[in-house]
């Protein structure tokens, strides 16, 4: 096993090398802040969720086995985590504002040029985001592991504890589900 490895690294800090830990945030920072920012539309809110995902890797560190079925034990299991710390800000926050993060965009919206066509753009992304409120947090979760951060669908198998096929039926019914509500949204 190759000492840098995540699995490897999780190991470490499991048993008490806590200093791997910051090798192992710079490696998945940015995919948790991408992952928790499509969910909540908030950067604030997302780098505290990313700091929640790596203080309960910390406290519960015990629960990480090693695995030598798969090289995505450790995806699977920060995932697992990081779907509990949403669930847990969303049971908080049942309502996520969209504001915080907007003003870059609408100041670059009034310099642009391309005004009309980026604010179409921006008004469908909008659109998009609304539809993607309107699904099951579980669902959210499984379209932005597949289609945000660009997981296989064996990873995020492994996150929900289903098999691959299981992925892909939920997966269709998922993006069916979405083109309903898009499309409903985009009439009103």
């Amino acid at each position: 096993m190759n000492a840098l490895d995540d699995n490897s690294l999780m190991l470490k800090v499991k048993a008490g090398d806590l200093d791997k830990m910051a090798l192992l945030y710079e490696r998945h920072n940015r995919n948790l802040f991408g992952f928790f920012y499509k969910l909540t539309g908030s950067g604030s809110v997302s780098e505290d969720l990313v700091h929640n995902v790596f203080y309960r890797m910390l406290k519960y560190r015990y629960t990480f086995t090693e695995d030598t079925s798969g090289s995505h034990r450790f995806t699977a299991w920060m995932y697992h985590l990081a779907r509990n710390v949403n669930a847990d800000h969303y049971k908080k926050q049942k309502k996520v504002s969209y504001t915080d993060d907007m003003e870059p965009w609408e100041r670059k919206l009034e310099v642009d040029e391309n005004a009309h066509s980026q604010m179409a753009k921006s008004q469908d992304l909008e659109l998009l985001q609304k539809a993607i409120k309107h699904l099951a947090p579980e669902k959210q979760e499984m379209l932005i592991l597949t289609k945000y951060q660009g997981m296989k669908y064996e990873q995020v198998a492994d996150i929900f504890g289903i098999t691959e096929g299981a992925v892909k039926v939920r997966m269709h019914r998922v993006l069916q589900e979405l083109r309903e509500v898009y499309l409903k949204l985009e009439k009103v």
